[in-house]
């Protein structure tokens, strides 16, 4: 891959050539709810928030390093009314995401430590309680006088409430001598199927663990094979109820226990390849499991690593409760009352970016825990980044929102399946899909086998376990159908069954009215638009051994050149001042450098090729992006959350899940805009752009300009990027394009955009027969969604309908010519 330095090239251009300094403006103590003196760091690959909990009139916040289980440099945190964290002296890090309050001791147990209701501090040694603290839960038989403990690697430990003294139960995998097979990663427990431990709760007269990975080594690359456990254990033998990869186990008492233990019911999140999974276990049942859609794919991958700790959790008010549920990116409302026999009311809020730990309300407002920037990329590597290095030093910070930001953010668009290409048997019924809470819903079905199947839908209209019978739709052998639910089609829950033995796939893809428009809020003005010839710009980087600061190599287009205006640095004070250090700009020069030929523009679309070789088309934006990306002067792809990538291309930001997540595969719109955003970077838990014209932006708190005008950015949080507007863009797979008989086009990206309309031509002399095909989900099952004759001459249009969803679009054509496919996304 080349690299084509903008710095280098213009360095023997005169600094003078930079704007003069500007009019300073009063900086905010926050931006966009969070606090960059709030910050917390460690000296390790991952800084991840592993609970928040309000206690004692403080805020009391725990963080984690990758793994390690005896101890690391992470801290715990109080945090005061009026937001001063002080780091506590009794601090001995690990990777801990535990934490309960035990009412009849009156402490907070969180991490290894106990805390009283005065804010006294105790804490437990790693010596004599190793492990990786995923978890608390009430004791089995001694619930007023003992806590369990729980690790990711299968120990599990009591612990006397007040003495502290820690009995082991079972040995944690990290210290068991078993000799590591080639075809292990890592600690893999005797005990239970699955590796990387996440929840633990009890209830019901059994505790109740989560695993969301495989140890294998072919879990380090793929997403689709089997992995995880949900089991638990009656205090004295375990049972696997069930196999996929599971993380939060809670019940409506959370982070207090049940407190009716015999009765109340304990839910259990988690999902495999095909979507997410909800279990409930009922004290005379046992469990049942429903599945709901995924917004995002960036929380998928075998290992588990993808996920950090998703919850559930009431952050209403004790005589009012309201459950928020935070899954593969979305924020969900969980009724407190869920059961296998009263299911209604989940529904989706709003999909979000932030990669969230634990979450709490505290004064009012949602605070948010998050895994923002760490060194470490794990697996997180592609060649659209080249060899960029993670940030100097890992860091995350705390995320301030109203009680009302989780229906605010991101359209809640979501896809899922209940059978990917599954053996089904004669009326066997998948399990239930969630069906109601968005505006249109669709369902995909494929029948594999050599005859015709016919596919009956159910739905549950009340959420009691009542069924009634919805549709019923023949589907002849090999061959595929589409159903597009109408609005008088009622149901909480909806299930399907075959009459007869088929190889069936059955996938739903459900659209949420995208209300924004395509302005830009005004929290961006001042970023520069496309036609400024001034703007400011500059290369970002997080800088490592404990300074704590945000490098920037600042750069101003002048005369349709760049020049290089100095080196600046940014801290918790968000003031930028430059400084004299060549070693730091020299190395954000060579090292941060935007690489050349990631993506090829091509007349129609944009092609990726991914790291598997496969090929991928995307829209087009505005042509003035073309020439600016030939000139490596606008950034393609980061990392700015924990094992996730921020895609920019031609004016649209995409999330992009890590590769061993299936990444481009299923890469999502997030918004596009008009602007020349040359570098972003995650700092303190902020989102960092540069690519800023400070006249512009004098009056929007979100524009940070130094003091001599040579150095600008914009600061805010990665969720505002939502407001920057919806999805747009254009072009295809083909413009007039020479294609063979039956050549399938290359897949071309249309999810998540709102209207959507597609012109077809030739240029044969014969009428051409066009088959569109599309993957809903990308999965990679392709089913037939229309075919269509277009005569010679002739420009076929077609809107699609407001309910379409599918992640991908290809085509082929029943003669050899010159062929276009286009559509247009508004």
């Amino acid at each position: 891959m080349k690299y084509n330095n903008l710095f280098w090239a213009f360095s023997v251009l005169s600094l003078l050539g930079c704007s003069s300094s500007q009019e300073v403006k009063t900086i905010p103590d926050s931006l966009s709810g969070i606090y960059p003196k709030l910050a917390y760091y460690n000296n390790e690959g991952e800084c991840g928030t592993g609970a928040v909990v309000p206690w004692a009139d403080r805020l009391w916040v725990i963080t984690y390093g990758p793994h390690l289980p005896e101890g690391s440099s992470d801290k715990l945190y109080e945090i005061t009314p009026d937001l001063k964290q002080i780091v506590r002296p009794e601090s001995l890090g690990g990777t801990p995401a535990n934490r309960m309050i035990h009412k009849e001791s009156g402490q907070l147990f969180i991490g290894p430590y106990a805390i009283d209701s005065l804010g006294n501090v105790r804490s437990i040694p790693y010596n004599i309680m190793p492990g990786r603290h995923t978890g608390n839960a009430r004791h089995l038989t001694d619930p007023s006088g003992k806590i369990y403990y729980g690790t990711m690697e299968e120990g599990l430990y009591e612990v006397d409430v007040r003495t502290l003294a820690v009995h082991e139960i079972y040995e944690d995998a990290n210290f068991t001598k078993r000799e590591k097979s080639s075809k292990e990663y890592g600690p893999i427990g005797a005990m239970l199927p699955g590796v990387h431990g996440k929840g633990l709760y009890s209830g019901q007269g059994v505790l109740v663990f989560t695993n969301n990975g495989e140890g294998s080594n072919e879990a380090l690359s793929k997403f689709d094979i089997e992995a995880g456990v949900l089991a638990e254990w009656d205090g004295k033998d375990w049972k696997v109820v069930r196999r996929n990869q599971f993380v939060e186990v809670t019940g409506p008492g959370g982070i207090y226990g049940n407190t009716n233990p015999e009765t109340d019911p304990v839910w259990a999140t988690g999902w495999d390849y095909k979507s997410v999974i909800l279990g409930v276990r009922d004290a005379k049942k046992g469990w049942t499991f429903f599945r709901l859609p995924k917004s995002s794919h960036s929380y998928d991958g075998a290992h588990g690593w993808n996920t950090e700790w998703p919850r559930i959790r009431n952050v209403g008010t004790e005589a009012h409760p309201d459950y928020l549920m935070t899954m593969h990116g979305m924020f969900w409302k969980f009724p407190a009352d869920f059961t296998a026999d009263s299911s209604a009311g989940i529904r989706p809020r709003s999909a979000y970016l932030k990669v969230i730990g634990d979450f709490t309300r505290w004064n009012d407002r949602l605070v948010f825990g998050c895994d923002d920037s760490a060194l470490k990329g794990f697996l997180n590597a592609r060649k659209a980044k080249a060899n960029f290095p993670g940030p100097g030093q890992s860091n995350s910070n705390l995320w301030f929102t109203s009680l009302t930001k989780p229906d605010e953010l991101g359209p809640a668009t979501a896809t899922g399946s209940v059978w990917d290409k599954d053996p089904v048997k004669a009326g066997e019924y998948s399990e239930p899909f969630l069906f109601s809470g968005w505006d249109y819903r669709m369902a995909w079905v494929k029948n594999d086998s050599s005859h015709s199947v016919s596919f009956a839908f159910e739905v549950d209209k009340k959420g009691n376990n009542q069924w009634t019978p919805l549709r019923e739709i023949k589907v002849e052998a090999g061959e595929s159908v589409h159903i597009l639910f109408d609005k008088e089609a009622l149901g909480e829950w909806i299930r399907v069954k075959t009459d007869a033995p088929t190889l069936a796939t059955v996938s739903f893809t459900y659209t949420d009215s995208d209300e924004r428009s395509t302005t830009s809020d005004e929290m961006f003005e001042g970023l520069a638009e496309l036609d400024c010839n001034h703007s400011i710009g500059g290369l970002l980087y997080s800088l490592g051994n404990n300074r704590r600061a945000l490098g920037i190599v600042s750069t101003q287009q002048k005369d349709g050149k760049v020049v290089e205006c100095g080196y600046y640095e940014m801290n918790d004070t968000l003031k930028l001042v430059r400084k004299d250090d060549p070693e730091s700009r020299d190395f954000i020069v060579e090292k941060c450098a935007i690489p050349s030929k990631v993506v090829t523009v091509e007349s129609s679309s944009v092609l990726v090729v991914d790291d598997k070789g496969r090929r991928w088309r995307l829209p087009l934006g505005d042509e003035a992006y073309t020439g600016l990306m030939d000139q490596n002067a606008l950034r393609i792809c980061r990392e700015v959350v924990t094992e996730r990538d921020l895609f920019s291309c031609m004016g649209t930001f995409y999330e992009l899940p890590a590769e061993n997540a299936d990444g481009y595969a299923k890469i999502r719109p997030v918004a596009t805009h008009n602007y020349k955003i040359n570098d972003y970077a995650s700092y303190r838990g902020m989102m960092i752009l540069t690519g800023v014209d400070p006249e512009e932006g004098k009056k929007n708190p979100h524009i940070i300009v130094s003091e001599d005008g040579k150095a600008a950015v914009w600061a805010g949080a990665i969720d505002d990027l939502w407001e920057l507007g919806k999805p747009v863009g254009h072009g295809g797979p083909w413009n007039d394009t020479q294609v063979a008989s039956n050549e399938q086009s290359d897949p071309y990206l249309i999810a998540f955009y709102d209207r959507k309309e597609m012109k077809l031509s030739h240029k044969s002399s014969e009428t051409v027969k066009f088959t569109v095909e599309v993957d809903p989900t990308g999965n990679g099952k392709w089913m037939t969604y229309a075919k269509y004759d277009v005569k010679p001459g002739e420009i076929f249009t077609y809107q699609f309908p407001d309910g379409f969803q599918s992640r991908w679009i290809r085509f082929s054509v029943d003669k050899s010519c010159q062929a276009t496919a286009l559509l247009n996304y508004r």
